[in-house]
Formats: C-alpha cells, sequence, structure tokens
C-alpha cells in the first residue's frame, strides 16, 4: 500500500507491505538505483547506510513489541532520504509511525522548531517518534518486572522461572533489534554532509542521543532482570535445601524405627518382649523415645 504525504514542495511516500509493482512506480518516478528497488521489497539482514546520486539509504531495524505484534521479534524500516523527498518502506504494521503520519497531516510536526529542509523534518521526526516508543516499551517491561519482582518475594519463586525466561528473551531481541543504531547514525552524518547543510548534522547527533536514552534505559533493564534471576535462584536454591534437609532429617529417623519394627516383627523362636501382656505398648514406647533422642540431637546440631 501506498500512502502520500505533501508538504509545500516536500513529499513523503510511505510504503506499507510494498508489492513489486507499487515499489517499481515510486523507483521510476525518483529515479532510484535499481540496487535499492531489491531491497525495498522485501526486509534486509543488517542495519546499514548508503550514499547514491542525491539521496541516502538507510536500513534500520527495531524490536517488535510481542504484547501487540504476536510472535515477530523485530521490524525493519527502508528509508530514502532526498533533498525534497522522503521514501520508507515498511513490511509490518509500526504504531510509531502511523501516529506520527497522523501528525503530519495535520501539520503539527513541522511546527517544532525545524529549520533545516522539510525531509530532514519529517525524516528525524519519525525517528524521535520510534525511539520515544521503544522508552514507552522499556517502561512497560519495567513494570511487567516490578510484577515478577514482587511474586518473587511473594514465595512464587518457581512460577517466576519462566517469566523471568520471557522478559529476558524480549530483552535480548530488544536489543538485537538495536545494537548498530549508533555505527548506523554516525555513518548517517558523514553522509549527510555530503547532500545537506548542518542542521542535518545537528539533528543526527540530536537523534543518536535518543537512542542513547534507549540504550541506556536497555542496558539498565537487563542489570536489573540479571539480578533479580539471580535473587530468584537463591531463594530457589535456599528452599530445595530446605526441602531436602527435612527429608533427610525424616528419612534418618525413620529408617532406625522401620529397622526396629522388622526386627521385632521376625518369625524366630525367641524374640525379647514380643509375648509379654503389654509388648505392643513396650515396643512403640522404645520406638516413641528413639524418635524423640533423635529430634533432640538434631536440634542440638542446628539441623532445623
Amino acid at each position: 500500500m501506498i500512502t502520500r504525504y505533501t508538504y509545500g514542495n516536500t513529499v513523503w511516500i510511505d510504503l506499507n507491505r510494498p508489492e513489486q509493482d507499487e515499489v517499481q512506480a515510486i523507483v521510476d518516478e525518483f529515479e532510484i538505483n535499481k540496487a535499492v528497488t531489491k531491497e525495498l521489497v522485501s526486509p534486509s539482514l543488517k542495519s546499514r547506510a548508503e550514499l547514491y546520486k542525491g539521496y541516502i539509504y538507510l536500513i534500520l531495524h527495531f524490536p517488535a513489541f510481542k504484547h501487540s505484534h504476536g510472535q515477530n521479534t523485530k521490524q525493519e524500516i527502508d528509508f530514502i532520504i532526498g533533498k525534497d523527498f522522503l521514501i520508507t518502506a515498511r513490511y509490518d504494521t509500526i504504531d510509531a509511525m502511523d501516529k506520527f503520519a497522523k501528525e503530519v497531516e495535520v501539520k503539527s510536526i513541522l511546527d517544532r522548531g525545524f529549520n533545516e529542509e522539510r525531509t530532514g523534518a519529517m525524516f528525524f521526526g519519525i525517528l524521535e517518534e520510534i525511539y520515544q516508543s521503544l522508552l514507552n516499551e522499556l517502561d512497560y517491561i519495567d513494570t511487567w518486572t516490578t510484577k515478577i519482582e514482587d511474586k518473587i518475594f511473594s514465595g512464587n519463586e518457581r512460577e517466576m522461572v519462566m517469566a523471568l525466561s520471557d522478559v529476558s528473551r524480549n530483552l535480548l531481541n530488544f536489543k538485537k533489534s538495536t545494537d548498530f543504531h549508533k555505527e548506523v547514525l554516525t555513518t548517517l552524518d558523514t553522509l549527510g554532509k555530503k547532500i545537506f547543510d548542518e542542521h542535518f548534522s545537528y539533528h543526527v547527533h540530536k537523534t543518536i542521543g535518543e537512542y542513547l536514552k534507549v540504550e541506556n534505559s536497555l542496558k539498565n533493564a537487563m542489570d536489573f532482570v540479571s539480578e533479580l534471576r539471580e535473587t530468584n535462584n537463591s531463594l530457589l536454591s535456599t528452599k530445595e535445601n530446605e526441602i531436602m534437609k527435612t527429608l533427610t532429617i525424616m528419612a534418618f529417623t525413620t529408617f532406625p524405627l522401620t529397622l526396629m519394627a522388622a526386627m521385632f516383627s521376625m518369625d524366630t523362636k525367641f524374640t525379647p518382649i514380643v509375648g509379654h501382656p503389654n509388648d505392643f505398648w513396650i515396643i512403640l514406647g522404645i520406638m516413641f523415645g528413639a524418635a524423640v533422642l533423635f529430634f533432640i540431637f538434631f536440634k542440638y546440631k542446628k539441623w532445623f
């Protein structure tokens, strides 16, 4: 699907899940290189920035939010940035871009103090909106991990093992998707100086600052989850040790009593106490006394 937005003499073409014929129509209109045309049809493996005659081709990957986009782990946006046009290609719904598009329609985004080309205003506005959405997602994950923390210290350590694994996987996918943004944006700064004025470079550095906020928040979230996992593992280990200690004490207590009961039940010619009018109660008393002595011994050793 092709959506076209215009402001003055600048146009933004948004290709959402583009078909081959749609891509071909746009590249013909703006005289885009054939190598770029092939890239626009399907997702690419790596984020990168390349300079072509009159425009910059940029690929960035972003994490897909599992609670709103199913099983996808990342999303891709391809940018073609010219002096009077911006082309974006994406292969999934990206909420931040849809939100920005609505702002462009009412032209509010273009009144935020951008003084360079309108193409730059739209391009950096899209990135700003996306990075803000990533910070919001990290806030969501922070709330998620706080709930996990509360459950861990409420005695639900075992149930939280899978929850911690799930949040860790989300954060790792997040990191994998955004790892190369700084390098790509730095390359964009170098390439932009060959086409645009100094305002472009200024906003690239500003965008790198927005990315660094995301990177720092992500690092803090990963560190917190790592510490939380260690705490959960320690609590689980302590609880399992207590269970094993209890089972060991029970086994050590019941084994001699079982052995004693087996000895008195042997079919022999002579068995002490057996045959006495109160033999059952005598044997039961001996076993009870032995159990008490065992527990006194365990208590003395501070085993429980």
